[in-house]
């Protein structure tokens, strides 16, 4: 089965997808494993964001790095979840169930 579309996938199928693709790794790594991973990506994704500050004029490789780095954090992320028992689509009613989130953090 091809998986969808990146500009049409849900959240709860990218989460299917990853797992689908990486589980039986990623379980056998273990969250603290895969919390590593995860700060690895994170900091690669630092360092592209300031290749890509405006005064740094950046080009389109550091753009499209920038995007990579957004897709590896993102999926890590999504495979700690995994690991972890978490179900993304409903975590994230936090922030779309009306009142449970407001205000901005300053």
């Amino acid at each position: 089965m091809n998986p969808p579309h990146a500009a049409d996938i849900t959240i709860r199928q990218f989460q299917q997808l990853i797992r689908d693709r990486y589980h039986a790794t990623d379980s056998a790594r273990g969250v603290p494993g895969t919390f590593m991973w995860l700060i690895e990506e994170v900091g690669e994704l630092a360092t592209a964001l300031q290749d890509c500050a405006p005064e740094r004029n950046p080009s389109r490789e550091d753009r499209d790095n920038l995007q990579e780095e957004f897709a590896d954090v993102l999926a890590w992320l999504t495979t700690l979840a995994n690991i972890a028992g978490i179900d993304l689509s409903q975590a994230l009613t936090k922030y779309t169930d009306p009142g449970r989130v407001e205000g901005v953090k300053h």
